[in-house]
């Protein structure tokens, strides 16, 4: 019977470029912040656009004193699809304050507090090794509607080892269920892009019904697949998934390159091993007594699906042998026994 071997992974990419307060061990000891502001106490925003909030800072920084800043806010109510936010890189000014550009998504929607400033420019993952230096700052009221909604097709939708896929990918208005109308800018990601997407680059279109397709390679179905919102800094929203593979008790085939060898000579075993990754172990065992099969040698499967183990008599007579292929991302199998003579 054919069962799924791993659940659709497809969930909103949430704040995965910003960096957590606690991604490190401590804020920069030189960063002092005396006070955080922002322009606006609410904000509206719609659809893929984006509203800009002026945020400033007063404080200094010992070590460059022009270093830029980048600004933190967490959400602390709402229900959009950002967990957080992050200003574009604030630049010193001339009367020794940081002021620039919080740009506000429609994913955000709800309510976020400013948290935090770490020193810039921004990079995923942080630009320095410190934490944020912690600051309860002011709040930002958000109302964000025509959010957009990502959905994606996997063809096949059970991803076979070893073969390439393809993926359909979606952008609509989740308040109307309809595309916006005109073609939009997003991020096909692979593995790390996923996490560490940040800036213009690496962008897609897709057509006129918010929708693009991208043929991915088999070695793409080992790692996280996404579309992302670009935005600046880091990205506004998206969706990754890991794509289904189909799990398939495996077939195993195996074959000795002789049916008699004098003992203790060499006799090779190969043999293929369907629906299981390269890479995966395959034992040679063979049988003690009644019912004790036991492992002589090993091998693992190559990427053409086949193997090679090494079989050696031990004795004179008939010896059982089989090949085993232990659990590996799919259901344990073994070969038909066959058969050795010992001379």
């Amino acid at each position: 019977m054919r069962r799924v071997l791993s659940a659709l992974l497809a969930v909103p990419m949430l704040g995965l470029a910003l960096t957590p307060l606690s991604a490190y061990a401590d804020p920069d000891p030189d960063l002092h912040i005396t006070t955080v502001t922002l322009n606006k106490t609410s904000v509206a925003v719609s659809g893929l656009n984006t509203a800009p909030v002026t945020v400033t800072v007063k404080g200094s920084f010992a070590v460059e004193p022009n270093t830029s800043v980048n600004v933190y806010l967490e959400r602390t109510g709402g229900s959009g699809q950002e967990r957080s936010l992050i200003s574009t890189n604030l630049p010193r000014l001339a009367n020794g304050t940081w002021s620039g550009v919080l740009n506000v998504p429609s994913t955000a929607n709800g309510t976020f507090k400013v948290a935090g400033v770490m020193t810039g420019p921004f990079f995923p993952g942080s630009g320095s090794m410190t934490t944020p230096t912690p600051y309860a700052g002011p709040s930002l009221a958000i109302t964000g509607t025509h959010q957009p909604k990502i959905t994606a097709s996997v063809t096949p939708k059970f991803v076979p080892y070893n073969k390439p896929y393809t993926i359909r990918w979606a952008v609509t208005d989740a308040q109307t269920g309809k595309p916006y109308g005109s073609r939009v800018r997003v991020v096909l990601g692979i593995d790390n892009t996923c996490a560490e997407y940040f800036g213009p680059g690496y962008t897609n279109l897709t057509d006129t019904n918010g929708v693009v397709a991208k043929a991915y390679t088999a070695a793409d179905a080992n790692a996280v697949n996404c579309l992302l919102l670009p935005g600046n800094p880091a990205s506004v929203g998206g969706l990754g998934l890991v794509v289904l593979r189909p799990y398939i008790k495996p077939t195993v085939t195996a074959v000795p390159a002789r049916t008699s060898a004098p003992i203790g000579t060499v006799v090779p075993v190969n043999g293929a091993v369907h629906t299981v990754r390269a890479g995966c172990a395959v034992n040679l065992q063979r049988l003690y007594g009644a019912s004790a099969w036991r492992n002589v040698s090993t091998g693992a499967v190559r990427s053409s699906g086949r193997y090679t183990v090494n079989a050696q008599p031990a004795y004179k007579g008939s010896i059982p042998y089989r090949v085993y292929v232990p659990d590996c991302a799919s259901i344990a199998a073994a070969s038909k026994t066959f058969y050795i003579r010992g001379t």
